[in-house]
C-alpha cells in the first residue's frame, strides 16, 4: 500500500527559511533534543590532535623526529619507513611530526612543503603523481595551472620538479599505505630526484605500510634508492587505549559519558590487537547512537551496539576503491562460509561457483574462473582474504583454499551497503 501523501507533507514541505526545517533543527528550541558533543572532530578519523593527546608514543615521535631534523638546518632529511598493524598510530605520529619539523624549520629560514597522500585512494603512480604536484603547488611563486586531468605521470613529474625548484627548500612527503600502490616507480622517482639533477629541492619520503614485509616485494633499484630508516609500531595495550579515550573525553560534553564505557571500549579495542583508531570509532559512533535515541549518557549498551557498527564501517574503507566485481567475490564468499559452518577454506572452484550464481543474479558480465582466482590473491595481499595451499590428498595436487578474514556478518553488511549491489538484498 502507499503511503498516505498527508503524512509525508511534513517530511516533504519546502521551508523558506531553512532553519525552520524540522529535519535539520540544530538551534536548541527542542525541548527534548540532548546534546552529545562539543568537539566532535577530536573522534574523526585523520584528525591530527595536538601533542598532549598523543599517548604512549613518545619514542617513535623522537625517533622519527630525529630522521627529519635536518631539514631544520637546510639539510636532506633521511627516508623512512613505518610498519605497523591499523591503528597503531602510524600516520598520525608521522603527520604530527612532519607539521613540527615544517614549523621548526620555517622558523630557520627553511622553506618546507608537506604532502599526505593516501594511497588507498590514489594507488597508481599518476594519482599519486598529480596528488603531490598539485598539493604543492603555489601558483603565486610558480604561476603555473596543473591540470586535474588530462596529462600522464611524466607530465606530473616534469611541473613537480620545477615547482620544488621554484617554491621550496624541502619537502616531505607522506605515502600512507604504500602496499596498495600498484607500482614502486613512485618510490624510486621521488628518492632519486636531487640525486639524478631533477630537482635541487631536499626531497624526504615517509612511507607507511600495514605489512612488515612490504619492502622484501620492492624491487632492489628502489630499496637501493630509498637506504631508508625502518620503524615498528607496536599495538597499543589497555592502559594505552584507555589513556588514548580520556584525551578525547572531552569531545563530548560534561557527564554525558557513563564511568564504564571508556574503560569498556578500551578492553573492546585491546582484543583487536590493540587499535586506537577502532576505539576511537567506537566511541565515536556510541556517541552517535545515543544522540539517535535522543539519550541523555552514553552506556555501556551504545558502546557494544557501536562496535559492530565500526567494524562494517572499517571492512567497507578496507574496501574503499574495490570494484563491483570484487564484492560480488566476497559476498559469495560469504555467503559459502555461512552455509558450509563445519568447513575452514573453500577451493578457488567452488567460490567460482557462488560468484557466477550471484553476478547472473544482478544480470553482471560473468569473469573467467582464472581472474576470480588473482582477485581472491589480490585480496589475500590486501589482508581481506586469507589464502594457504594445500598439501593435496592422494591422487590430486595441492592448491589454494581462502577464507574471509572478517566475520562473514560484518562483510555481507559492510558489501550491501553498495547500492550497485542492492539487488542481492
Amino acid at each position: 500500500m502507499a503511503d498516505d501523501p498527508s503524512q509525508l507533507s511534513d517530511f516533504n514541505d519546502r521551508y523558506e527559511d531553512p532553519a525552520e526545517d524540522p529535519l535539520f533543527n540544530i538551534d536548541g528550541d527542542d525541548p527534548d533534543r540532548v546534546d552529545i558533543f562539543t568537539r566532535k572532530e577530536l573522534l574523526k578519523v585523520g584528525h591530527v590532535p595536538e601533542s598532549a593527546r598523543i599517548v604512549g608514543r613518545d619514542e617513535e615521535i623522537k625517533d622519527i623526529a630525529a630522521e627529519l631534523r635536518p631539514i631544520v638546518q637546510n639539510d636532506p632529511p633521511n627516508n623512512v619507513m613505518i610498519y605497523g598493524k591499523t591503528g597503531t598510530g602510524k600516520s598520525l605520529v608521522a603527520r604530527h611530526v612532519t607539521e613540527r619539523a615544517r614549523r621548526a624549520a620555517e622558523s630557520n629560514g627553511v622553506s618546507v612543503g608537506t604532502v599526505y597522500v593516501d594511497c588507498a585512494q590514489h594507488n597508481t603512480q599518476t594519482r599519486v603523481a598529480r596528488t603531490v604536484t598539485r598539493e604543492l603547488n603555489k601558483t603565486e611563486k610558480t604561476d603555473f595551472d596543473v591540470p586535474r586531468a588530462g596529462i600522464g605521470s611524466g607530465e606530473y613529474y616534469d611541473y613537480l620538479w620545477e615547482i620544488l625548484n621554484l617554491a621550496y627548500d624541502a619537502v616531505i612527503i607522506i605515502l600512507d599505505e604504500v602496499d596498495r600502490l600498484n607500482d614502486d616507480d613512485i618510490l624510486m622517482q621521488l628518492s632519486r630526484a636531487r640525486e639524478s639533477g631533477k630537482a635541487d629541492c631536499h626531497l624526504g619520503v615517509i612511507a607507511v605500510s600495514n605489512k612488515i614485509e612490504y619492502r622484501d616485494q620492492l624491487n632492489e633499484r628502489v630499496k637501493s634508492s630509498l637506504r631508508e630508516e625502518e620503524f615498528v609500531f607496536q599495538p597499543y595495550d589497555a592502559n594505552q587505549l584507555r589513556g588514548i579515550m580520556k584525551h578525547r573525553r572531552d569531545a563530548f560534553h560534561d557527564d554525558v559519558l557513563s564511568d564504564d564505557v571508556i574503560p569498556l571500549t578500551a578492553a573492546l579495542a585491546a582484543q583487536e590487537h590493540g587499535d586506537a583508531r577502532k576505539a576511537i570509532e567506537i566511541l565515536r559512533h556510541a556517541g552517535e547512537l545515543a544522540e539517535r535515541e535522543n539519550a541523555d549518557q552514553v552506556i555501556a549498551e551504545h558502546v557494544r551496539d557501536a562496535q559492530e557498527w565500526a567494524e562494517v564501517d572499517r571492512f567497507e574503507e578496507l574496501l574503499r576503491g574495490s570494484t563491483t566485481q570484487v564484492k560480488f567475490i566476497l559476498y559469495s564468499l560469504a555467503l559459502l562460509t555461512e552455509e558450509s559452518s563445519n568447513e575452514d577454506g573453500f577451493s578457488t572452484s567452488r567460490i567460482y561457483k557462488h560468484y557466477q550464481n550471484t553476478a547472473e543474479t544482478v544480470d553482471a558480465k560473468v569473469l573467467s574462473e582464472h581472474r576470480i582466482y588473482e582477485l581472491l590473491k589480490e585480496q589475500a595481499f590486501l589482508g581481506v582474504v586469507e589464502s594457504t595451499r594445500t598439501g593435496g590428498g592422494r591422487g590430486e595436487g595441492s592448491y589454494l583454499e581462502h577464507r574471509l578474514v572478517q566475520d562473514t556478518g560484518i562483510v555481507l553488511k559492510s558489501v550491501l551497503r553498495d547500492s550497485r549491489l542492492e539487488d542481492l538484498a
